[in-house]
């Protein structure tokens, strides 16, 4: 139980780091006026979990899953701060931008979860 929490720690920090900078890093290309880092990690984590999750089971490597699944992934994803920049946009009166966003950010995270299910069978077929 112990070396799995350790795992969840270590990926979480890892994970939280990764986000952060990826924010910082969006911001410095595309500018403040749209949360684009948080739409990024979103996307992109959402698209490394259908990964994982195929890899691991083919690897029968599930061990790893507490330290890049829930941890890594856990840390980098950011639905809570997705629900913080919707109701910044919402509360600043950029209504149908933060309901772009939200639709945008659903559905597009759920496609790449399953564009990276799809592409990683590919791989193991």
């Amino acid at each position: 139980m112990i070396l799995t929490l350790l795992q969840v720690a270590l990926g979480g920090a890892l994970g939280a780091s990764a986000r952060y900078l990826t924010g910082v890093g969006m911001t410095a290309l595309m500018g403040k006026t749209f949360p684009w880092g948080t739409l990024t990690v979103n996307i992109l984590g959402s698209f490394l979990m259908g990964v994982l999750v195929v890899t691991l089971a083919n690897f029968s490597a599930t061990r790893y899953a507490p330290l890049l699944m829930i941890g890594f992934l856990g840390g980098f994803t950011t639905f809570s701060s997705f629900s913080l920049d919707f109701a910044t946009l919402y509360e600043r009166g950029d209504i149908p931008l933060a309901i772009g966003y939200a639709a945008v950010s659903v559905l597009v995270s759920i496609t790449a979860l399953f564009a990276g299910l799809l592409l990683t069978r590919s791989l193991f077929a």
